[in-house]
């Protein structure tokens, strides 16, 4: 299909470029050569009277005008994929769809892990595949669902409780130092284990944040990149973690942990569904979500 001239497939390489900032990584993402992205790009600037992207030190930044065209692009691509995908119902037992779904480690093991079977059971042929977590994964569009805390969740897009939680501390079976119940003092002076996000773990998570005045006097000697690493990381010391009560009473089932009451309550953890508003009437994301939250309980 053409518009005014323009081949609709360059709108795909458009919205790439744009994510990418890249030929290179555009060509790898998509599937084309890198003489074929470039080409593209070509002819991109010719259609719009815009370099796009321009060299900015070792860098490619987007021109005013590709800023703008950024989120109404996204928008119209993804309108177009739910044309495509329209089909009349959603049967799990024969669909082999894809499903795209950003969660943290957290959800994989106390929610995802335990659904996997009866998904399985229902549609064999489907595949799901757990992305990280990530910023803007939603308004990018390449996923069906994101589950993350009600806190840090996209604006203008529907959503759905998953499940709550609530945070306690957990230590080794063996430290002697911990009681059937902490005081903040003896909170703030055992040494802790915690997680952050980001390339330079420069993002805190909520518990860090939820502590306030209170997390900023801890003692936090190792700090991990994902909350099922955590367990792991106090055995055999006299470390403490701060953790989802779910994820604590599953590992403690399996090693020798002991969970204790923080000293602080700290306010309840919400896990939310959201996705792409584009998707609201999807009936394989109705199904999916559905399934999900039979297991939330």
């Amino acid at each position: 299909m053409h518009l005014d001239g323009l081949d609709l497939n360059l709108l795909v390489v458009l919205d790439a470029l744009f994510s990418e900032k890249s030929v290179t990584r555009t060509g790898e993402r998509i599937h084309l050569s890198q003489s074929a992205t470039s080409g593209a790009l070509s002819r991109l600037r010719e259609y719009f009277k815009d370099d796009l992207l321009v060299p900015v030190g070792r860098n490619m930044v987007l021109t005013p005008l590709a800023e703008e065209l950024v989120r109404p692009l996204r928008d119209l691509l993804q309108q177009a994929e739910v044309v495509i995908r329209r089909k009349p119902a959603f049967l799990p037992e024969s669909s082999e769809r894809r499903f795209r779904i950003v969660m943290s480690d957290y959800v994989a093991i106390v929610i995802m892990a335990r659904a996997l079977p009866e998904i399985q059971r229902q549609a064999p042929g489907i595949t799901l595949q757990i992305l990280p977590l990530r910023t803007g994964a939603l308004e990018h569009g390449d996923v069906d669902l994101v589950i993350l805390p009600e806190q840090i969740l996209a604006k203008d897009h529907p959503s759905e409780l998953l499940f709550e939680d609530e945070f306690v501390c957990i230590a080794c079976a063996k430290n002697k130092l911990i009681k059937q119940s902490l005081s903040v003092r003896d909170y703030l002076h055992l040494s802790h284990v915690v997680v952050r996000f980001g390339e330079q773990q420069e993002v805190p998570s909520l518990e860090e944040t939820y502590m306030g005045r209170l997390a900023q006097g801890r003692r936090i000697e190792v700090v991990a990149t994902g909350f099922t690493l955590l367990p792991q990381l106090i055995l055999g010391t006299t470390r403490i973690a701060t953790i989802q009560r779910r994820l604590a009473e599953f590992y403690a089932s399996q090693m020798p942990l002991k969970i204790v009451k923080l000293p602080k309550q700290l306010p309840k953890l919400q896990e939310v569904m959201q996705w792409h508003a584009f998707r609201n009437s999807d009936p394989g994301l109705l199904w999916l979500r559905k399934t999900l939250k039979s297991f939330a309980v």
